[in-house]
Formats: structure tokens, C-alpha cells, sequence
């Protein structure tokens, strides 16, 4: 716990009627501020246009955000925020801070404005549902997971509807792809129409905040129901022509699930944009990362220079191309995402295309100087 002049007893903390959503004696010490001046603590359960659902140990209270709405969006009050409100009595109640977030899954808007957007805030595990209807898109799978990383969240990588694989060789072939992809990742199949591995992921669930995330048909309302044991979640019928179901969730609502720990359901994902993510983006192609370290310059570019490890794992086969290919193309991205929003950055990607141009020109001028 960190420092703080008061100390909090696990039995009055365990015994907190937050405790099931996640409060424990450090977010207790974090509020002590809070609660000197008549405040209540409580978790953030649902955002809904300027207004939002705090369940508090007097009950779930709707309250305003409007004293908490700051210029900066990657500051917006998001599921899963613990905040303080005010006590009874108030009318409208309104939320008066957020307390600080261990963790944050962010990816970027749609936008030109290049922002961030928080799905949600104080994760614990990121799990990623991948449907097994159609083929398997790795590289969407990267872009989640490196999104996961760098939230500072575990992430696990769930293939749904594991009942629509026609046989147990073909669905080990698939979860052995997605290992693959997936470096250091808990991969689980899973069926909620039969039960299949709902139980391995409940009890990954049970240790803290879990957010579930994929596209739109993925799955995930029916997991929701699944692990929470009702059908509290709307799910719509899965279409007959390629086994997909529809859009249902709306919002990104905040639950507790019967065998501990709470789960976060989002909206299906249509984009999935990298956000200031170099670090997750490594942690999930690891195996690059660690060649890199061995290329003879420590600025190799992976593309022609002598004494690239990269390329001599890619010549050998060690290296998958797929792979390469997909992890220059995030890193692009979020180099392109992160000079959008930094000057420092912007005028180094500049120095750097004049240098590649630079010697690219001379290459050609050297090319056409022997051919004479």
C-alpha cells in the first residue's frame, strides 16, 4: 500500500460494500481527502451523455460530470473510473473528481483530430474475443493486443463460438495460430452456447476488473451472459449466411460477476487505432524485438543493411513474413499517430524521410554512374 498516515485493516477493506467492485486500502488511502470533506466514494458503472451511473456503498446513484469535464478527452470520465461524489441529499449529484487511474486501454478516434479515446479505465485483464467464424484476422489480433500491453493490462485472447469449428484438429490448428501471434498471451477457446471454457475464463475474471473487447459479432454480449450466469446483456440471433451475429451492446457498462472479480462489456469495434502504443507493440512482437538487439547497427532499419538479424531470421524462415510485414506497419502507425500530437517527434520523422531520401537519390546516382 503506499504511504499514507492512516492504515486501513484488510478485514474493514474485504468487509467495504465496494469490495466486490474492486475497492481495496490503496484506493481507501487515495480517498481519505476526499472523504474528510463529506465526499463519497464510488465506481463509475456506466457513461451516458454527460451524465453517469457511480454505484456507492449507499446504493448506485446517477450523477452529473459536469464539474469533471476537462479540455483534455483522454481525461473524460470513462468506465471504470473510481471517483468521489456528492454525499445524499444533493439534487442534481455531481461527481467532484476522479481519483487517479492505475490503468487505461486508449485507442485513437476516428477523428482528424487525433485523439484519444479511453474504452476503460482501471483494468486488470484485457480480453480480446476473436470469433472462429471465417478466417482468423492476425494482424487485428496484434492491434488489439499491443493496444492491451499498453494499457497495463493483461491481456487474453478468447476465440469464441468454438462450437461452430467442425473438429477438434481443426480448432487445435487455430488456437496454435493465435499462440503464435500472441507471445506470452493466455489463448482460450471458448463456447457459451455449450459451456465449453467458460469456466477457465471465469476464473481468469475473478482476479480484478476485466474489459471485453472485439468487433461487432464477435460474441461478447452472449460471453457477458454467460459468465455472469443471466441473460442480463441483449443478444441478438446470429445470422444463418455466415454465422455472425449483430451489433447489441451500446454502452460500456460495468458488471459483477457471481464468481468475483467485475467485467466491463464495450460496443463492437469497427477501428482499432494504435494510441502512443511503441511499447505494447513490442511486448507483442517479441520475438523481433529480441533479433533487433542483435542487428550489428543499433539503428537498423530491418530493411537492407548488413548484419540485420531481422533479415537473416526472415531468409531462414525463423521469421514469418506476415509477421514482419505486420509489425512495421503498427510501428509506422504509431509513429505517424504520436507526431501527429508531438512537435519533437514530427521534425525527427521529417529528418528522417530526407535522410532515406537523400540516400535513395545517391543510390540511384551511384546505379546509374557504374552503368556509364
Amino acid at each position: 500500500m503506499k504511504g499514507h498516515p492512516l492504515s486501513f485493516s484488510s478485514v474493514s477493506v474485504s468487509s467495504h460494500p465496494l469490495a466486490v467492485y474492486g475497492w481495496d486500502a490503496d484506493w481507501e488511502a487515495e480517498f481519505v481527502p476526499y472523504a474528510e470533506q463529506g465526499l463519497l466514494p464510488g465506481r463509475v458503472v456506466r457513461v451516458d451523455r454527460g451524465l453517469c451511473d457511480v454505484v456507492t456503498s449507499a446504493g448506485t446513484v446517477r450523477a452529473d460530470t459536469e464539474f469533471v469535464v476537462p479540455r483534455d478527452p483522454m481525461k473524460v470520465v470513462c468506465t471504470g473510473d473510481w471517483a468521489a461524489v456528492d454525499p445524499e441529499g444533493g439534487s442534481p449529484r455531481y461527481v467532484r473528481t476522479l481519483l487517479p487511474r492505475r490503468t487505461a486501454f486508449v485507442r485513437s478516434t476516428s477523428s482528424k483530430r487525433s485523439e484519444g479515446q479511453i474504452l476503460a479505465a482501471n483494468v486488470d485483464h484485457a480480453i480480446v474475443a476473436v470469433p472462429l467464424t471465417g478466417e482468423l484476422d492476425l494482424g487485428r489480433i496484434e492491434r488489439f493486443l499491443a493496444l492491451a500491453w499498453e494499457s497495463g493490462a493483461q491481456p487474453v485472447v478468447v476465440l469464441t463460438k468454438a462450437d461452430l469449428v467442425p473438429d477438434a484438429v481443426t480448432l487445435s490448428y487455430l488456437v496454435q495460430d493465435v499462440e503464435t501471434t500472441a507471445p506470452g498471451v493466455p489463448v482460450l477457446s471458448v463456447s457459451a452456447a455449450t459451456g465449453e471454457g467458460t469456466d477457465v475464463l471465469a476464473a481468469v475474471a475473478a482476479g480484478g476488473t476485466s474489459v471485453l473487447l472485439g468487433q461487432s459479432g464477435a460474441g461478447k454480449s452472449t460471453l457477458a451472459n454467460a459468465l455472469l450466469g443471466e441473460d442480463v446483456m441483449d443478444v441478438q440471433a446470429t445470422r444463418d449466411v455466415d454465422g455472425k451475429g449483430r451489433h447489441t451492446t451500446t454502452t460500456r457498462n460495468l458488471l459483477v460477476l457471481p464468481g468475483g472479480g467485475v467485467l466491463i462489456d464495450t460496443p463492437g469495434l469497427r477501428g482499432v487505432g494504435l494510441w502512443d502504443a511503441q511499447t505494447g507493440v513490442g511486448q507483442v512482437f517479441a520475438e523481433i524485438e529480441e533479433l533487433a538487439g542483435r542487428c550489428r547497427f543499433h539503428d537498423c532499419a530491418h530493411t537492407a543493411e548488413p548484419g540485420c538479424a531481422v533479415l537473416a531470421a526472415l531468409d531462414s524462415g525463423e521469421l514469418p513474413e506476415r509477421r514482419l510485414d505486420s509489425y512495421r506497419k503498427l510501428m509506422r502507425e504509431n509513429q505517424w499517430i504520436v507526431a501527429k500530437t508531438d512537435a519533437r517527434v514530427r521534425a525527427e520523422l521529417r529528418r528522417d524521410w530526407k535522410r532515406k531520401g537523400a540516400e535513395g537519390k545517391a543510390a540511384m546516382e551511384a546505379k546509374r554512374g557504374r552503368r556509364a
